[in-house]
């Protein structure tokens, strides 16, 4: 009896504690003001400096948000009910300020509520087209930057699932985005299903390697739901709201203008899908188009890519990284593996660049053969372009100067450096939009470039500006950042009016943005003036405490102690330990 009554008591206990319920618990106020501050805006800044576009965040997602539907297909994490990536970064407030005023404007007509992201300026810099995420799915919004007004363009039926949703016709009256179809089947409900047999993958005996993927598809049912997620149509909208359709239903991938606007490259995704890689390896047809959406060419169409040869630096064959030339009005790039893609071949050179102009017939022609996989070029002229390499076996890279229009003239390699050294790092080019709004090699009137660099060295930080002379490469050093107890970032500088960008903060002040004079010497321009919100915190005592293990092993942490704690009283307070073991290579 005793044992009979010692279960019950026991199936008492556990069954009332199963139902107990225990909601989330608020801090103390100091604690809660401090969580619940504004973050310092995300400053967007016309290429005409006349405008200042300010964007507020939360610093946390509310348990709403963490708490909404999310898919995981090909890669990709979706919210199926909105239609947009379920990570998705918004913004809930603007304000727009001129170059110069000490005060921002807020933005009025904003909706409630606002999940605002997907930010595009138009080509004139007076416009910014953005979305606002509501429950029922993504809407298209417009901001007026002169008025500060913002205005809804269209209902929620936006399809910001593949990204890439807003792009601005060259006119800027109007804008492509990606919108639902009419047709969009229901999804299944996964959750519910019953699997009606096993997933079977075969192996036709090749060598291949391939990394370990996050959020691939699974079953037919995946494949069934990933394909009604993607499928979009492309729409112009007006400034007006007034929406037509410009290209049938696809699955948009990417889409981009030529620097003239006259053409439109887009890649679409096609079937077989795969079990094995993410969706941006599924198979693709690359085509061209008019502005009026009239097929013009299509360029390329490649297989699903599950085996490569083994390694990094591995590539498919054929044409690859397909761009266009920021600085001609209408002229794609693109790559091609000398190598066979194949990392563990020896070659000269691991990659081919070739030029292809309008009306895109044949290959093109060749401009440049890197040592290298090519990464990148930022176009400058006709004469002149700045193209990047990388190794990852090594951690090598190349920058190159050569000539675009001259493929016999050998280029430059003017660094050759391993791209983790910090120390060696020459910088980054500063670059400015041209006449079709693209950026290019920023160069003043002799030609010059300009390098921003971090400045690392054994003694500090110390951020500078080099002016580089493009045909003898001869630099010389106009700006070093000498800032005590502060940190500065260089952003941006422009050679033709001597403004360079910085932001600067210091352990008690908020990071705020100045434009300097270089050259000049006019001294600095303060634009913003955000407030320290954290000034309880400033007379916290901070400092790094160093010690040995018993293994003698040497470990250090940072102590923080309350304001107003005087360590000679030895006076006991309550610890929170925070401990994460640091990652090495």
């Amino acid at each position: 009896m005793r044992n009979i009554l010692a279960c019950l008591i026991l199936f008492v206990s556990v069954s009332s504690f199963s139902q107990e319920k225990l909601d989330y618990q608020t801090p103390p106020s100091q604690i809660l003001e401090l969580v619940d501050v504004p973050l310092a805006p995300s400053v967007r800044i016309t290429e005409t400096t006349d405008y200042m576009v300010l964007l507020y965040r939360d610093s946390y997602k509310t348990i709403a948000e963490l708490s909404e539907k999310e898919l995981r297909l090909g890669g990709l994490r979706i919210n199926p009910a909105t239609n947009i990536g379920s990570r998705t970064t918004y913004y809930n407030n603007i304000k727009v300020q001129k170059t110069g005023a000490r005060e921002a404007t807020q933005a009025t007509g904003l909706p409630e509520n606002p999940r605002l992201s997907n930010f595009t300026i138009s080509p004139d810099e007076t416009k910014m087209a953005l979305t606002h995420t509501t429950p029922e799915g993504v809407e298209l919004w417009l901001l007026d930057m002169e008025k500060a007004l913002a205005r809804r363009l269209t209902g929620p039926g936006l399809n910001a699932n593949l990204r890439d949703v807003i792009n601005w016709f060259k006119d800027g009256n109007s804008v492509l985005v990606k919108m639902l179809p009419e047709d969009r089947k229901e999804l299944i409900n996964t959750d519910a299903m019953v699997p009606s047999g096993p997933t079977i993958s075969s192996n036709d005996g090749k060598k291949a390697q391939n990394r370990t993927y996050q959020d691939l598809l699974k079953n037919p049912n995946d494949e069934f739901n990933f394909e009604q997620l993607a499928r979009s149509s492309l729409h112009r909208v007006s400034l007006s709201g007034e929406a037509s359709l410009w290209k049938e239903t696809d699955m948009y991938r990417s889409i981009s203008f030529s620097p003239d606007g006259a053409y439109v490259m887009v890649v679409t995704l096609d079937r077989p899908f795969s079990y094995l890689v993410p969706y941006y390896r599924f198979p693709t047809k690359t085509r061209v188009y008019s502005k009026d959406g009239t097929l013009v060419k299509t360029l390329l169409e490649v297989p699903l890519i599950e085996d490569l040869p083994k390694g990094r630096m591995a590539e498919r064959t054929g044409m690859r990284d397909i761009s266009w030339r920021s600085d001609k009005p209408s002229s794609l790039v693109y790559a091609v593996a000398l190598d066979g893609g194949d990392p563990a071949k020896e070659v000269a050179f691991r990659d081919e660049i070739f030029e292809l102009e309008a009306p895109f017939d044949g290959k093109g022609r060749s401009i440049l053969k890197t040592i290298n996989r090519y990464s990148g070029i930022i176009w400058g002229n006709n004469q002149m372009a700045v193209a990047y390499d990388y190794w990852w076996n090594n951690r090598n890279t190349k920058t190159y100067i050569f000539n675009p229009s001259d493929a016999a003239q050998s280029p430059k390699i003017i660094t050759d450096r391993n791209y983790q050294d910090v120390y060696s790092d020459p910088g980054d080019f500063a670059t400015q939009r041209n006449e079709y709004g693209t950026n290019v090699l920023a160069l003043d009137k002799k030609g010059y470039g300009y390098l921003m660099g971090d400045g690392y060295t054994e003694n500090g930080q110390f951020p500078f500006v080099d002016r580089i002379d493009l045909k003898s490469f001869d630099k010389t050093r106009l700006y070093t950042s000498k800032l005590s107890g502060k940190k500065e970032n260089l952003m941006d500088y422009n050679p033709s009016k001597d403004q360079l960008l910085v932001r600067i903060e210091s352990p008690s002040e908020y990071p705020n943005y100045y434009f300097k004079s270089i050259i000049r010497r006019k001294g600095q321009q303060q634009l913003t003036y955000f407030e320290n919100p954290f000034k309880s915190l400033q007379d916290v005592h901070k400092e790094v405490i160093t010690y040995k293990r018993d293994d003698g092993l040497e470990l250090s942490g940072t102590l923080y102690l309350p304001v107003g704690y005087d360590p000679e009283l030895k006076e006991k307070k309550p610890m929170i330990l925070w401990a994460y073991p640091r990652e090495y290579k």
